[in-house]
This record gives C-alpha cells, structure tokens and sequence, in this order.
C-alpha cells in the first residue's frame, strides 16, 4: 500500500507543477491521480487497487466459525468510507450483491480526493461492515464476501 503522506506529497507535486494526471505502481498497489481546473476533486476518480487480504488460518481461532470461507476486502487506506457514489444514489453494493474484482465497491475519501476501491474478487457480498461517513483504517475489514 502507498503511504498516504506520499501520496499528499505527490498530489502537492500535481499542484507546483501543474500536473494533470500522475500513474503510481508500487508493487500490487497501483494509484492513478487526475486533477482538472480548480476543482478540489479530481475530474476522474482515483482507483486504487487492494491486494488480495491474508488470512490467518482457523486453527488460531482468528476466523469466527459463522465467517468460515468469507473473504474480506479490506480498507487499503486511512480515510471515510462511503457506500455510494452520492447522498441520493444507492450504495455500490449490499448483502447478496454479486461482485466481480473490477466491480467498484465503495469510495474512500483521503485528503479531499475520492478513491474508488475495487472488490479484486469475484463472489456475493454477506456483510457490509463499515457504515457511511465512518472514518475506517488501513486493513480495516469493510466487506465480507463468498467466493463465487
């Protein structure tokens, strides 16, 4: 995951220099910035990319028995969550949403920019487990899916 003060440095870069779009790959972890005008958000949403979550297995008593072969995304940064694309549109997805790993989930919002996070795989969403407007953390479980 990229550090998100880098990332405040790098949008700072996209401001002195008047960038208007900057591409970031560090290792499964990609960041795509567009600004445009004055706008303090970008033209086009940033997508990150999650890497898939490790897991730790049963046998520590880490995974709950009634989440047993649920896959979580996970937050991959510090920001707010929000589960639609606005107040008065419905949410990305909800318990019994079919997911792709292209299919946008929910968007974060870190330093006024709103990031676009992707499932990564493919299943049906059991739980949703951030509420809209919550702050969430880096690696923090915001979904619960069944692999397909």
């Amino acid at each position: 995951m990229i550090d998100p003060a880098r990332l405040k440095q790098l949008v700072q870069l996209m401001v002195d220099n008047d960038l208007t779009e900057l591409d970031l790959r560090e290792g499964e972890a990609t960041v795509t910035i567009k600004r445009g005008g004055a706008a303090p958000v970008p033209a086009a949403p940033v997508v990150v990319h999650a890497p898939a979550p490790v897991h730790a297995g049963a046998a520590n008593g880490s995974v709950p028995a009634a989440d047993a072969g649920l896959l979580a995304i996970e937050s991959p940064m510090v920001g707010t969550f929000y589960s639609a694309p606005n107040p008065d549109s419905p949410a990305f997805v909800k318990p019994g949403s079919k997911i792709a790993p292209d299919s946008v989930v929910c968007l974060i919002e870190a330093m006024k920019v709103f990031n676009e996070i992707k499932a990564d795989k493919g299943g049906v969403i059991e739980q949703v487990l951030a509420k809209n407007g919550q702050a969430v953390e880096f690696g923090q479980k915001l979904f619960l899916v069944r692999p397909a």
